[in-house]
């Protein structure tokens, strides 16, 4: 892997995102051989009971097989196809009331029930720093279940050909339509994990996702004045299937709105042939104006501004260390009127929704995944939390928080999918726009910046549209709007309807020391939020 490549994919982290631990690795298989399948049950056994004998009061077990295949093009040229597989179990326990952990990649017999005692000696060791107790909140063992992601076609199944292919040919849509140079990857993932615990659970769930992805970029020879384009897919929880290409749906005529289908063909097209509009676009005016943000483009706001302020290890000043804590903390919460947003505003979190990257059916605590309320009618109500925080809340019904990214890794708290619900009355984004006076339409997401408590924030995105008299009079560029979490979410007045709902997400996602990366979506519907600050990025580079 170059250098450009591995910048590339850092950048492609989004939300305090770094490259994934696997990336890159060799095929990694224990001493001993994968587990076979009929064999799972009876290896999560051995380990749970080798953890009680050892003194464990809960144990918990992840047997994993976990599958990459990453491909990156530059221009019309494959320059790297990256596939690994790695495989292990991790053990967790609680002894003498605190939390211990072990994991191996040899899966013999003696060497899981070795790593078992290992994470019991870990949590005595632990005992001796504890300050408060472990205490979770009660599970019912589900006994044995599974759970797939719905794919229609597996990506793995797909001919290597016929994945180069489209990359290629998506690069050079992009270069015979305006482009100088194009990057263009796609990445697919399939997590086999089978759960095990002394709560009586036994989960064998298959999860798939994919992310294709481009950027074209337009050099101006004479002047040396560059644009990009990036592509305007999203990460999903789907197969190969997401990648069947339909067309997108048009507002004012600007290709904009891909769902659960992308044709990575059409959108390199576009991104060539728009180009030399960005670059010849008029610079932002500085000032306040009426935003009308497309779910590409809001989702990362939701994200950085909803999805980690109201994580709850975050609040409590687990993070404080890497990535900050919050401002939402829980005196807020307690008080029961904290305008986080308009009335208007309703955020969910819920990882069950279909086609995102967070989707499973249980998470990697046991928990049934389900949706709950975090933000309700502009209320802040709920935080996201893990089986051991929920006593600081008062709650006990858990909610399925817990995601480790490999059998060697510790479950975290960890983002489930949240999302702004979709306005209660029709209203198309069409008819959203006809309402603005002075306003920018804003398209895709890119750069972004948010303090330590996740309060104070800036974002770009990939394109811009002036809004006069309630309709689109041109293409605008160095645009930036800022604001703080609930000033911005407080300036909601409208919300498109379910029609335009959909959603975006980050493939990486970074959290926690030693850091894991999680994937996570955030749906929306396009929305309109009054008189917020924007300003010239152009001038603040020079200045």
């Amino acid at each position: 892997m170059n250098r450009r490549m591995f910048i590339r994919l850092g950048a492609l982290g989004l939300g305090a995102a770094v490259a994934p631990p696997w990336f890159g690795t060799v095929t990694a298989l224990g001493a001993t051989g994968p587990i076979l399948s009929a064999d799972r049950k009876s290896f999560a056994d051995l380990a749970l009971d080798a953890a009680r004998t050892a003194g464990a009061r809960y144990a918990d077990v992840h047997l994993c097989r976990l599958r990459r295949q990453f491909i990156f093009a530059r221009d019309d040229k494959i320059q790297a196809i990256v596939s690994s597989e790695s495989h292990g179990i991790g053990i967790r326990v609680i002894a003498e009331d605190t939390w211990g952990f072990a994991a191996t990649d040899q899966v013999g017999r003696d060497d899981v029930a070795k790593a078992a005692r290992e994470a019991v000696a870990i949590a005595r060791a632990n005992a001796k720093l504890r300050g408060e107790p472990v205490v979770l909140a009660p599970v019912k063992g589900v006994g044995e279940v599974s759970w797939s992601t719905p794919i229609e076609k597996n990506a793995f199944a797909v001919p290597l050909p016929e994945k180069t292919g489209l990359l290629v040919a998506a690069a050079r849509a992009a270069l015979d339509n305006g482009a100088t140079f194009v990057e263009a990857a796609v990445f697919f993932g399939n997590d086999q994990k089978y759960f095990a615990s002394t709560d009586g659970s036994y989960i064998d769930q298959d999860i798939h996702r994919i992310y294709p992805n481009f950027g074209a970029t337009l050099v101006d020879k004479k002047t040396g004045a560059f644009r990009r384009r990036d592509s305007l897919s999203t990460p999903m929880g789907m197969g190969y299937e997401y990648l069947d290409g339909r067309p997108a749906g048009k507002v004012a005529g600007i290709v904009t709105r891909y769902g659960r289908h992308y044709d990575m063909l059409e959108d390199a097209t576009t991104a060539g042939k728009q180009l030399a509009e960005i670059l010849a676009a008029k610079p932002v005016e500085p000032g306040k104006y009426d935003l009308v943000i497309d779910p590409s483009n809001l989702w990362l706001t939701i994200h950085e501004s909803v999805g980690h302020p109201l994580e709850l290890d975050r609040v409590l000043g687990y993070e404080a260390n890497f990535a900050g804590t919050s401002f939402a903390t829980l005196d807020k919460w307690k008080s029961g009127t904290y305008r986080y947003g308009s009335e208007i505003v309703n955020l969910v979190a819920d990882k069950t929704q279909s086609d995102s990257l967070a989707a499973v059916g249980y998470d990697d605590e046991g928990v049934k995944t389900r949706q709950w309320d975090l933000v309700r009618g502009g209320i802040l109500v709920g935080y996201q939390a893990t089986r051991d925080q929920l006593h600081v809340l008062g709650e006990t019904t858990p909610q399925g928080c817990a995601f480790a990214d490999s059998w060697a890794s510790m479950p975290m708290q960890r983002m489930p999918n949240v999302s702004l619900q979709s306005g209660a009355g029709e209203l198309s984004v069409d008819e959203l726009i006809r309402d603005v006076k002075r306003g920018i339409y804003v398209i895709g997401d890119n750069s972004w910046s948010i303090d330590q408590q996740r309060y104070n924030f800036q974002f770009t995105g990939q394109l811009f549209y002036e809004i006069a008299g309630g309709k689109i009079t041109g293409m605008l560029r160095d645009v930036a709007y800022q604001s703080s979490s609930p000033d911005f979410w407080r300036s909601c007045v409208r919300i498109c309807d379910r029609r335009d709902y959909r959603i975006g997400g980050s493939f990486f996602d970074g959290k926690g020391e030693p850091v894991q990366v999680s994937p996570v979506s955030h749906g929306c519907s396009t929305a309109r939020f009054n008189e917020i600050t924007v300003i010239n990025t152009g001038r603040q580079a020079q200045a």
